[in-house]
Parts: structure tokens; sequence; C-alpha cells
């Protein structure tokens, strides 16, 4: 069995991190960790060119994080050990990226109408630079303006869900989600579910097997103070052991100066890495 430690949910200005893969490799090694997952919302950034690739040193895993509905309720899966050339794989991702920059346009007017600020999608899309345009970007763009005092403050306040310049992505079933990423040679897993707005999680997590999902992310660093929890992840950990889900876990950092720095609270053990392996068909 290999020895180690991993963390399997990590996010590049490929999407809305604020560092690049080869600056997270020399954050992750510095926190001793083997083997990082490279989960960029909706996209895949272009130096991961195959499932798996060694980088200082570091396995370095290629994941993506997309948005998906889970029969009316939101969430995201995390596909591991993706081909990132599969024409199915770019099929789904090209109309999500498509969606979050109509999603932005949207919110960016939703500002400017609520309040009263000059502000624009290129301003927005300047931040994001190549990377896929999210609410952190516009977040930081409301703090250069004086309209928010920091990230979690704009989201608290102005763009979070229920907040009135928040605009919904269209998101994808999760069952065709699921397909296509499993087509590509990944591994799903349900990212951070406790999250979710789920009323029967026995219920749920059955469909969830019945669709094909391997894992969820029970290792996370669930804040209750700040976000609420619907189930107790020890709980949740339980009953998805007792179903036959695969455990992964991972910190969904964001990079210095992000909506979150968290590189180093999640340290998950290879072996739950070797099950995703198996899983994937490695």
């Amino acid at each position: 069995m290999t020895t180690g430690y991993a963390d399997l949910h990590l996010h590049t200005v490929a999407s809305d991190g604020t560092q690049t893969i080869s600056q997270l490799v020399q954050r992750a090694k510095a926190s001793a960790l083997n083997t990082i997952a490279i989960t960029d919302h909706d996209t895949i950034a272009p130096e991961l060119t195959c499932r798996i690739i060694s980088m200082a040193g570091l396995d370095v895993i290629t994941g993506v994080e997309v948005k998906a509905l889970f029969d009316g309720v939101a969430g995201e899966l995390l596909g591991y050990f993706v081909d990132p050339t599969h024409p199915e794989l770019l099929g789904l991702l090209g109309p999500l990226s498509a969606s979050r920059e109509l999603r932005m346009m949207n919110m960016v007017e939703l500002c400017r109408q609520h309040l009263g600020l000059e502000i624009t999608y290129e301003e927005v899309q300047a931040v994001s630079g190549d990377g896929n345009i999210g609410r952190p970007h516009l977040a930081r763009v409301l703090v250069d303006k004086g309209a928010a005092e920091d990230l979690p403050d704009a989201f608290d306040r102005l763009i979070g869900k229920g907040c009135p310049c928040y605009d919904a992505i269209d998101k994808p079933d999760y069952r065709e989600a699921v397909r296509i990423l499993k087509a590509s040679g990944g591994a799903v897993s349900v990212a951070h579910p406790c999250l979710m707005k789920v009323e029967d999680w026995d219920r749920f997590l059955d469909t969830l097997k019945a669709a094909g999902i391997d894992g969820l992310e029970t290792v996370y660093p669930y804040n209750p103070e700040l976000r609420s929890l619907t189930i107790d992840p020890r709980m949740l950990a339980s009953k998805a052991a007792a179903r036959g889900f695969l455990v992964t876990g991972g910190s969904d950092d964001h990079g210095p100066d992000g909506t979150k720095q968290t590189l180093g609270t999640i340290r998950l053990p290879m072996e739950h890495v070797d099950a995703l392996k198996r899983a994937a068909g490695m």
C-alpha cells in the first residue's frame, strides 16, 4: 500500500484560484503532501495533458469540479484521473464555461442596478486572466471599488446565494455529468456533500450509488460557524461506508489572498487515492 498523504480538492488560476499549478505544487511540497488533485471549476488547465503527471516529485491528478443539479438540489461533482482530451468531457465543460460567462454578465448588471456602481464585465474578466471566470473575481473588483470590505463581505452581502447581486449558473443533470466523467476515465465523488440542502440523506445516498458515483468527500474542512451543515460529517461518513462509497478529501484551497487558503488542513491517507485509482481503472 502506498504511504503518504494527499489533498484531492485544489484550485488554480485556471478557474478562481490565485496560484499557478507550479506554485501550488511548491506549497503542497512544503505541506509534506505526496499527491494532489487539481479540480478547477468546469475547466482543466492546459498543463494537465494526461490523467496524472509528475511535477517536482509530486503526483498531480488531473481532476475537475463540475456544477450539477441533483434532482433539484444544487451540488458539485469531483472527477479524478479524467482524460483532458476526451471529446464528451470537452463537450460538457465548454457549455459550462459559456454559462459562467453569461452568469457573470448578469451579475455585473445586477451590481450596477442595486449598488449604483460603475463596473464592467471587462474589469472582472481582467481579474480572471485566462481562467474560467467566477464570483471570486467579481468579489475582488467589488473590494477594489469600495463596495465591500473584503472577499467574505462581498459574498455575505452582495454576491452569495440569495443576495441582491447573485445569479445562478445553468447546471447539467448530475446523472449525465457522472456518465461523462466516467466515460473520460474518471472516478467520481460528490464535493463537500454536508453543505448540500438534502432532506432525506438515506434516500439521497441510495440514489447517488445507483447513478454510479464512486465516493463522497467526507474529509473536508467543514466550518459550521461559517456555513450550516445539513448532516454531521461523521454520520455521513458512516452512512457512506455502509453503502460502499469510497472516501475522498481535500482542502478546497484557492490560494493566498483567495476565498479559501486552506492547504495543509486536509491530509488524506494514500490508501484512499489507491482505491480511487482502482475505481478509475488505473
